[in-house]
Order: C-alpha cells, then sequence, then structure tokens
C-alpha cells in the first residue's frame, strides 16, 4: 500500500519504518517541513513530504500527531480515504477537553467530525511503540499478542487488521468507532500485552 503519516515523532516513525520493512511505500510528514525529516527519510527509507502531500500520497494515512493539534489536518486530501487515529487523550499535553473529561466521546469521534468524509479506524494506539517494534510474531505463534482497533466499516477494519497481522499481531475487533473508549489511555487493555483471547475479554468487561 501506499501509506502517508501526518506526524513524525514516535507513533509515525515506527509505524513508518515497519511498514516500509514489509515492502509499503510511506510518506512521512510533519509540521515543520520535509526539510527538517531528511535524515529521517534515509535511516528508514521513506518518501517526506509536506502534511498535505502525505495527505494526498495515502491510499491509508495515518494520524499520529498530539491530539490538540487534530483541526490542523488537511480535509480535502483526506476526503473518501481510510484514516487510522492513533491518538490517545492527555489533558496534561492537549489541555483540558470538556466532552473527553465526562465521557461522552472518544478521541476518534472527534477526528471524524473534523474529517467528516473520510473512513476512520481507531487503532496503533494501544502499544508502546518500543513494543511494537519488537513484539511482532508470526501468525499462529503462542501467546502472539492482541492488538485492539474499532471503527464503524467491517472492509476498512480488516485492512488495518491485515496491517497488524503484517507487523505480528493479532487484531481484536472492538466495535464500531464509539467504542474505542475500551482503549484508551487509563483503561485494562491500554499498553497491557496480552493475547488475543484476553484482550477480547478485558475489552468486553471493562466500564466506562
Amino acid at each position: 500500500m501506499k501509506i502517508g503519516i501526518i506526524g513524525a515523532g514516535m507513533v509515525g516513525r515506527a509505524i513508518g519504518k515497519l511498514a516500509v520493512a514489509l515492502g509499503h511505500s510511506v510518506m512521512l510528514s510533519n509540521s515543520r517541513g520535509p526539510q527538517t525529516l531528511f535524515s529521517l527519510s534515509r535511516s528508514i527509507g521513506c518518501q517526506v513530504g509536506t502534511v498535505e502531500e502525505a495527505a494526498a500520497f495515502g491510499e491509508l494515512v495515518v494520524i499520529a500527531i498530539p491530539l490538540a493539534a487534530y483541526r490542523s489536518i488537511p480535509v480535502e486530501p483526506l476526503e473518501g480515504k481510510l484514516v487510522i487515529d492513533t491518538n490517545n487523550y492527555y489533558f496534561e499535553r492537549d489541555g483540558h477537553i470538556p466532552e473527553l473529561d465526562a465521557g461522552e466521546t472518544t478521541t476518534s469521534e472527534i477526528l471524524a467530525r473534523h474529517l467528516p468524509r473520510s473512513r476512520i479506524v481507531k487503532a496503533f494506539n494501544a502499544i508502546i511503540m518500543d513494543d511494537l517494534e519488537k513484539d511482532g510474531q508470526p501468525a499462529g505463534s503462542s501467546g502472539r499478542r492482541g492488538l485492539p482497533l474499532a471503527g464503524d466499516n467491517s472492509t476498512d477494519k480488516a485492512v488495518v487488521s491485515g496491517l497488524y497481522d503484517q507487523f505480528g499481531f493479532d487484531a481484536v475487533d472492538a466495535g464500531p468507532l464509539a467504542e474505542g473508549w475500551r482503549f484508551e489511555r487509563g483503561r485494562p487493555a491500554y499498553c497491557v500485552p496480552m493475547d488475543a483471547d484476553r484482550l477480547k475479554d478485558e475489552l468486553a468487561k471493562t466500564i466506562r
């Protein structure tokens, strides 16, 4: 696939590095411009561009910027595209967002409001990036780690599940996008290694 990544911090770098190693075409971007990513492009083997260029480049686009900056994401280039939301809410970093504090919505639903014509899947937020790079195992391995996702379109979730599998993890579907709270920060499944069966159980019994 052609994968555009908006955000070149730890999350964007880790996903980009793994995707390139698997043969995907990747374009990384950040708010400061491609000239700041020169050495990163060489070390990972990816292309670099502006945020708008990465959005246009990707068949699938990964959002890997702090939640507070979500309004900076370009809307038009992402229309009709599958967008992966990797965000977590840290009020210490993002400032307080009352509707999240009150449990009235989720980070992915906020992003979906900003990108009303994009197809959002919540994924890659419930694992430490060091673990993403080192914990992957071949399909069928005993104790293979499960990773959660949520979204409203089964075809889109199948694409993201396939990416999880390529990275070495079992996908666990938590349900529609509104159920993404089940694996947000502070929940039992958040960044805790567990196999798919245990992860399914934890997601099911998580209380909001």
